[in-house]
């Protein structure tokens, strides 16, 4: 069982869970996960340009039971920062609900389509 290798206690900032191997840990899996994904690219900062900040966000991940099964940090940035047309253009969540993947397959398999 993984149970040995969570933590209960969720930090509250990054100096707790920088103390913490098990939050430290986590906080690498999602930046190795960046790095895989090419999520970002680290450019060079004009002098006019307006920096939009950034926070890691720790929650312990739970089963049906109330056990902890994950320690999960998030890095977010603190969007209210952020004016549409200078810091972005448009937005969008590329996650698919399993309600739309059933509906998307009971479709496909009504229809006879091949699906990759």
């Amino acid at each position: 069982m993984n149970v040995a290798f969570v933590s209960k206690i969720e930090p509250k900032n990054v100096n707790d869970a920088l103390k913490d191997k098990i939050w430290f840990l986590a906080m690498q899996e999602k930046l190795n996960q960046f790095k895989r994904k090419n999520v970002w690219e680290l450019i060079q900062r004009k002098n006019a340009q307006q920096v939009i900040e950034t926070k890691w966000v720790f929650r312990n991940k739970m089963d049906d039971s109330g056990a902890i099964i994950k320690n999960k940090g998030r890095l977010v940035t603190k969007g209210y920062s952020q004016e549409e047309g200078i810091n972005y253009d448009e937005t969008y969540a590329p996650v698919a609900r399993h309600e739309a993947i059933r509906i998307l397959l009971a479709v496909a398999s009504m229809l006879n389509f091949k699906l990759y």
